[in-house]
């Protein structure tokens, strides 16, 4: 089966046919940087991680471009006011201070969830002449005017305005993220360009006075930047459907005279007892927070235990759940590793090699069908009950077996969906292998204990790894170690 992705662009879906084959240009919107990111960011950011490592799973060479919003975004409050610029106020810190420290704080907590890095993160503040000379191309078309050193665009030249959120233009609110002011000639109408009050620190020279960027200017000016004036595929979180990504396509297709993106994929929001998290709301948790408590590969299965386009409600007892299921997977996925480490060269348990081709093939399904994270999942875990069923019953399971199995927890678990640790062998790497080293290297001091008879030291290392969530099991082929569920 082919992939096929649903297009909120025609609300169905469809088969997945990149402008370039083998080539997939892939744009994100990305944070604004005023405060540490939270559970919804991880929410939305993971889901586009499995998104780019499938492709790049299934061949495709993919060009991953995610913006840093550092200048125009605005709050949702009457006064219109910078959330950079306030967080500097309160900090009583320069704004690009703050835009430095939470850039580094993002992707610090990207990195730590085990989330690929785009292949470009372009600042909105690096590339106002980009933004300048769209707005140019804009006005000479008709399709925006200048008012008292702001530019609007004029939402009445453009007909299709509302294809992605089926809004028509008068049922559209005015003023939804900026002060409606009485220069625009329609209510409906949103800025590009933005005159700088005296007080506004954020401030460019250009053909109409010293002023910043409107939010939405920000994305097409970038994505056509790096992706071209049509690229395959654009990502966002469902909030912002409207009015952000609705007027990313307007201006764009009114400048180029050619579609913006070809595929669109928004993402479900994350949501505390029903109701979307947010700093604005207050109800937030930072992921720096949730990692003192939870691996990353525990909310890495939280978020994909929902599909992507669907809302996740955050709460302990969630988290919990998805600890025991990434326990299981995960044991499994150790076991196999640390047998296949002394595996014996024979055939025994060949007939288990369809299973795995079945796997490969399942989990394939899945994602191909717009990557269904959670089918994909619920294939590991099945895969895994018939692993678990293979090792208890057979003792001696051939290297080429055990080989097979370790690929399809460390490809499809760890290499797609990210939520299978590296093994803490001599394959392993980074601060998990370092932990599998530790408790090897107390199971070598048990195992020496007992040596000695010294059977209260043996007891002590064990309990010791219990409360911290390590169960050993003594075999006869020696001590194993696994995560307690």
């Amino acid at each position: 089966m082919p992939l096929r992705i649903f297009n909120v662009i025609g609300r169905e879906k469809q088969e997945f046919i990149p402008m370039q084959e083998g080539y997939v240009g892939m744009y994100v919107c990305g944070p604004t940087v005023y405060d540490h990111a939270h559970l919804g960011h991880a929410k939305s950011y993971v889901s586009f991680d499995v998104v780019v490592r499938y492709l790049r799973y299934s061949g495709y060479r993919v060009l991953y471009v995610q913006n840093i919003t550092d200048v125009g975004h605005l709050t949702e409050t009457e006064t219109g006011e910078d959330r950079i610029l306030k967080k500097a106020r309160t900090m009583q810190a320069k704004p690009m201070q703050i835009v430095e420290s939470y850039t580094r704080s993002y992707f610090d907590d990207m990195d730590a969830l085990g989330v690929v890095r785009p292949d470009i993160s372009p600042r909105a503040s690096g590339h106002l002449p980009e933004q300048i000379k769209m707005i140019e191309t804009l006005l000479r078309k008709n399709h925006a005017y200048e008012a008292n050193g702001s530019v609007y665009f004029d939402v009445t030249t453009a007909v299709s305005y509302g294809k992605l959120s089926n809004r028509k233009l008068e049922e559209q609110e005015e003023g939804t993220r900026e002060t409606v002011r009485n220069e625009k000639r329609n209510p409906q109408d949103f800025a590009l360009w933005k005159r700088a009050d005296p007080e506004h620190i954020l401030r460019w020279d250009s053909p109409w006075g010293e002023g910043f960027p409107g939010w939405h200017i920000e994305c097409s000016a970038m994505a056509m930047k790096y992706l071209g004036v049509t690229f395959d595929i654009h990502g966002g979180g469902i909030d912002n459907i409207f009015p952000h990504n609705e007027c990313e396509i307007i201006q764009s297709e009114s400048a180029n005279d050619a579609d913006f993106a070809r595929y669109w994929m928004l993402v479900g929001s994350l949501t505390v007892a029903g109701i979307k998290m947010s700093k604005s709301l207050g109800n937030f948790t930072t992921i720096k927070d949730a990692l003192k408590t939870y691996r990353p590969e525990v909310l890495r299965m939280s978020v994909l235990s929902a599909h992507y386009s669907n809302p996740v409600d955050y709460s302990d007892e969630a988290l919990q759940g998805a600890r025991g299921g990434w326990e299981r997977l995960n044991n499994a996925a150790r076991l196999v590793a640390n047998k296949l480490e002394n595996a014996p060269n024979t055939d025994e348990g060949n007939a288990f090699l369809a299973r795995v081709d079945l796997a490969h093939d399942d989990f394939k399904l899945a994602m191909d069908d717009d990557f269904n994270a959670p089918r994909a999942i619920a294939v590991l875990q099945e895969f895994t009950r018939e692993v678990n069923t293979l090792l208890n019953g057979t003792s001696n399971v051939g290297a080429s077996v055990l080989e097979a199995i370790n690929g399809v927890y460390t490809r499809l678990g760890g290499e797609v969906l990210g939520i299978i640790a590296p093994m803490e062998s001599a394959s392993g790497s980074g601060n998990a292998k370092r932990e599998g080293a530790m408790i090897e290297l107390l199971i070598d001091l048990r195992k020496k204990a007992r040596a000695n008879k010294d059977f209260a030291e043996s007891d002590r290392i064990r309990d010791q790894l219990l409360a911290n969530g390590v169960v050993l099991e003594d075999r006869v082929d020696g001590t194993l170690w696994k995560y307690n569920d």
